[in-house]
C-alpha cells in the first residue's frame, strides 16, 4: 500500500454553506447579556455554541472550527458571559465524560478562542444536559470563575479560567460515577451581587445540586470558604433545575424536578426563597399529580430585570400539555401561553409535524426575558428556537405571537444523503426529524419532513440511477410502516408493508432501473421485493446485517460485502439469489465503519472504505486495489467528474500526512487535494457524496450541525 500523503502545495479554495432545515435538535440553553443590548448565546447539547449577531438577524456559528479530534468539544454544557466586559465569553465545552474537556474562553464575543483543557469531565449530550447554568463568573471580581461538575464536585478558578482547584470545603464532592450516572451533579452556581463590591470577592453565592442527597441547595456567605444548607428547602427528592436571581429585591427563584432530566421528570415545583429572611414560598403555577394535571416537572425560568416580580416558568415532559407561564406579582398568580399564543412555523415548516398549527415544544430548558426589550421572550426546545415580541399583551389576557427565531442555527444528526442525477438536488436521512428532500438547498423545504411514512429516522436512502424518480427510504419509528417508496423523487411516498421486515432500520438499495429493492433491516435476514415493497422475500445466499448496494448501470446487480469471511457476495438476479467468492488482493479485515458505494456510470465497480483504508473492487473478478493516497478515511462518495475527466470526482473526509479535512480527488483516488480549510471543520463529516450535476459541489452531513455544502469558490 502507498504511504499515505497529499501534495503539500495543493489547496482549493472552497465556500461552506448549510443547507437549510433551520434548528432540528435540543437547545438546552440561552444567555442574554446583562449589559450589551442584542448580545446573546445559545448551547446544543451536540451542535455547538451560537452567538446572536442582532444587526444580521443571526446566530453565528462559534465552534466550526472543531475537527474529528476535538468532536466533543461541540457538546456545550454550560456558557458565562463576563457581566463587565461585554467581549469576553466563556463556553464549558465537553459533550461525554469520557471525551475531551476544556472552557472555551474568548475575548472577542467568540470570534478565536483559547483552549483551556480542565481536570473535570463534562456531558453536554448526557442526562442533565438542560440544568443550569453551572458555569458563574463573580461580577465583582470576574477573573474569579465557578464550575460546577456532574460528578467530581465544585471548582474555582481564579485567573480567567486559566488554571482551576478543586473546591474542598464544598459538602457535595460528586458521585463520580461517570457517563450515564442518572445524575447531574451540580446544576448551578448563582452570586449575590449586592452582597459585595468594590472589586472584593463576591462573599454570597448558592449551588444548587440537582442529584437525590439530603440537601441540594447550599449557600455561602464568604466568598466560598465555608459553606451551609439553606434551612427548611423542598423536599431532597426534589432537585433544583434553575435559578433566576431577583438581586434588588433579595429573591431567589428555582424551578424543581425529581430528576436531572431532560427526559423521565415525573414530579417538581416552583419555589421562591427570601434570601435576608430564609422563608420559602411554593408559587407553582400548576401542582404535578393534582387533579387532570398530569405528572411533569418544571425546566427553564427567567425574570424581567426591568419589571421586578415579573418571572416566567416551563413545564417539562408534561407530554402533549407542556407550557409557559407567566406572573407579573411574584407568582401569586399566573397566565399561560398555550391557550393565549398565535403561532406561525416559517421558516421552519417541519415544525407543523403534520399539523395544521405548531405545538408549543417540549424539553423547555432554556427560557429567557430580554433584559433590555420586557417585550422579548425566547425560549427552545428540543427542536427549535421560539421568539415572541410582545410577551405583556399576555398580563392583560391578550394573545402574543411566536415565530422561529433560528436563523443561522443547524443541529441536525445526520444519517444518509443521496444526490440523484435529476429531480431534487438532495434527499436526506436525519435523526429524530426524520428527513428532507430539497429542490432548493437555501431554504427549509416548504413542504416540510417526508412523510406517509413519518419516519423518526431515517437511516437509509437511494434512488434508481436510470430512474432517479424511485427513491426508496427506511428508517425508525414510522408506527407501523419502516420504509416507503416514491415515484416522482420525494415529493409523495407510500409505505411499505412491514411483512417479515423486523425491527426495521437498516440499509436499502435500489436497482439502476427501480424494479428491486434489496433491504437489510436492522441485523435481520435482508430482504428483496419486485413489487416496490408490497411483498418481501428473503435474499438467499446473504446473511443478516450485511450492507446491500446496488450496481449503478446493471439492474440485476447487486452487492454486499462480508468482511468477517473476506468475501465479496454478487447477486445477477436482482436480489433474489446471492453468491460468495473470496476478495483477492488487499484485506481490509473487519471493521464496524465499513461502507460501500457503487461507481455512477461505470459497471462492475465498488469502492469500500474500512478501517480507514480505501479500497476499489472489481467485482467482475474480486480483486481489489489499495489506495493508500487516501489517507485514514472515515467516509466518502462521488460526484459529478471534472472537465475532461471520465471518471466521477471522488470526495472523502480523511486524515492525510495528519491533516484532517475533506479531501477531493478528480482522477479515481490517485491524487488528492484539501478543499475545506481549519475554520470549517464542522466536528466529524459522515455521510459524505458529491452532486452528478455540478462539478466540485459536495455535501456532507454532520451529527450535530446539519448539512453542509461546499462549492469551488469563484
Amino acid at each position: 500500500m502507498a504511504s499515505a500523503r497529499a501534495d503539500a502545495g495543493k489547496a482549493e479554495a472552497y465556500t461552506w454553506q448549510h443547507v437549510k432545515i433551520l434548528a432540528g435538535g435540543f437547545i438546552p440553553g440561552i444567555e442574554f447579556s446583562t449589559r450589551e443590548p442584542g448580545l446573546a448565546y445559545c448551547r446544543t447539547d451536540m451542535g455547538g455554541a451560537y452567538r446572536w449577531d442582532k444587526s444580521a438577524g443571526q446566530w453565528i456559528p462559534l465552534t466550526d472550527w472543531a475537527g474529528p479530534r476535538e468532536y466533543n468539544l461541540m457538546g456545550i454544557e454550560s456558557i458565562a458571559i463576563d457581566p463587565v466586559d461585554t467581549k469576553t465569553v466563556y463556553i464549558a465545552a465537553g459533550m461525554y465524560s469520557g471525551g475531551k474537556a476544556a472552557i472555551l474562553r474568548s475575548h472577542d464575543q467568540g470570534r478565536t478562542f483559547d483552549t483551556i483543557p480542565v481536570p473535570f469531565p463534562m456531558g453536554g449530550n448526557e442526562n442533565g444536559r438542560g440544568v443550569g447554568e453551572r458555569l458563574a463568573i463573580d461580577p465583582n471580581q470576574t477573573n474569579i470563575l465557578y464550575f460546577g461538575s456532574r460528578s467530581d464536585g465544585l471548582w474555582k478558578s481564579g485567573d480567567s479560567a486559566g488554571t482551576w482547584q478543586k473546591v474542598a470545603s464544598f459538602p457535595y464532592q460528586g458521585t463520580r460515577r461517570g457517563r450515564g450516572n442518572g445524575a447531574a451533579g451540580i446544576s448551578f452556581v448563582v452570586f449575590d451581587p449586592p452582597s459585595g463590591g468594590g472589586g472584593k470577592p463576591t462573599p454570597t453565592l448558592f449551588v444548587g445540586i440537582a442529584d437525590h442527597t439530603d440537601a441540594n441547595l447550599y449557600r455561602s456567605d464568604d466568598a466560598g470558604a465555608t459553606w451551609t444548607k439553606v434551612a427548611g428547602q423542598p423536599n431532597a427528592a426534589l432537585m433544583p433545575r434553575h435559578e433566576a436571581l431577583d438581586a434588588g429585591n433579595g429573591l431567589l427563584y428555582l424551578s424543581y424536578g425529581n430528576g436531572p432530566g431532560p427526559n423521565g421528570v415525573t414530579d417538581g415545583a416552583v419555589w421562591k426563597l427570601d434570601i435576608a429572611h430564609g422563608t420559602w414560598t411554593d408559587i407553582s403555577p400548576a401542582k404535578p399529580g393534582a387533579p387532570g394535571e398530569g405528572s411533569f416537572g418544571y425546566g427553564g425560568i427567567s425574570l424581567d430585570a426591568r419589571h421586578p416580580g415579573t418571572v416566567m416558568v416551563a413545564t417539562l415532559d408534561r407530554w402533549g400539555r407542556d407550557d409557559v407561564f407567566r406572573s407579573t406579582d411574584g407568582g401569586g398568580t399566573w397566565h399561560d401561553i398555550l391557550s393565549h399564543s398565535r403561532r406561525v412555523a416559517d421558516p421552519s415548516p417541519y415544525l407543523l409535524w403534520g399539523r395544521g398549527t405548531p405545538a408549543l415544544g417540549w424539553w423547555m430548558e432554556a427560557l429567557a426575558i430580554d433584559p433590555f426589550d420586557a417585550d422579548h421572550v425566547l425560549y427552545a426546545t428540543g427542536a427549535t428556537v421560539w421568539g415572541c415580541h410582545d410577551i405583556t399583551a399576555l398580563d392583560a389576557g391578550h394573545d402574543t405571537h411566536w415565530a422561529p427565531e433560528v436563523e443561522g442555527i443547524e443541529q441536525t444528526a445526520v444519517v444518509d444523503l443521496i444526490s440523484p442525477p435529476s429531480g431534487a438536488h438532495l434527499i436526506s436521512g436525519v435523526g429524530d426529524i426524520g428527513g428532507f428532500v430539497h429542490n432548493d438547498v437555501t431554504i427549509s423545504p416548504p413542504q416540510g419532513m417526508m412523510s406517509h411514512p413519518n419516519l423518526t429516522t431515517t437511516t437509509s436512502l437511494d434512488f434508481a440511477e436510470k430512474n432517479p424518480a424511485i427513491v426508496a427510504r427506511v428508517g425508525e419509528g414510522g408506527r407501523g410502516a419502516f420504509g416507503g417508496y416514491s415515484t416522482d423523487g420525494g415529493m409523495s411516498w407510500t409505505p411499505f408493508q412491514r411483512g417479515n421486515a423486523g425491527r426495521g432500520g437498516g440499509k436499502i438499495a435500489v436497482s439502476a432501473d427501480g424494479t428491486s429493492f434489496v433491504w437489510t433491516p436492522g441485523n435481520a435476514q435482508p430482504l428483496v421485493s419486485k413489487d416496490k415493497g408490497a411483498t418481501w422475500m428473503p435474499c438467499q445466499g446473504l446473511r443478516a446485517g450485511l450492507r446491500p448496494v446496488s450496481d449503478r448501470v446493471n439492474p440485476a446487480k447487486f452487492y454486499a460485502v462480508d468482511l468477517s469471511q473476506n468475501k465479496l457476495f454478487l447477486s445477477t438476479d436482482g436480489g433474489a439469489t446471492f453468491t460468495g467468492s473470496q476478495l483477492k488482493g488487499a484485506y481490509p479485515g473487519n471493521g464496524w465503519n465499513a461502507t460501500a458505494r457503487a461507481v455512477p456510470g461505470h459497471e462492475d465497480d465498488l469502492w469500500l472504505c474500512s478501517r480507514g483504508d480505501l479500497y476499489q473492487i472489481n467485482t467482475a473478478d474480486s480483486s481489489m486495489t489499495a489506495y493508500g493516497q487516501a489517507g485514514r478515511v472515515s467516509t466518502f462518495g462521488f460526484g459529478k467528474a471534472a472537465p475532461g475527466h471520465a471518471y466521477p470526482a471522488l470526495y472523502a473526509a480523511s486524515n492525510i500526512g495528519n491533516q484532517e479535512g475533506i479531501f477531493r480527488s478528480d482522477d479515481g483516488g490517485k491524487s488528492w487535494v484539501r478543499i475545506n480549510d481549519d475554520q470549517h471543520q464542522y466536528g466529524s463529516p459522515n455521510p459524505v457524496i458529491g452532486d452528478p450535476r455540478i462539478y466540485g459541489r459536495v455535501y456532507f452531513g454532520t451529527n450535530g450541525r446539519g448539512i453542509v455544502y461546499g462549492d469551488i469558490k469563484e
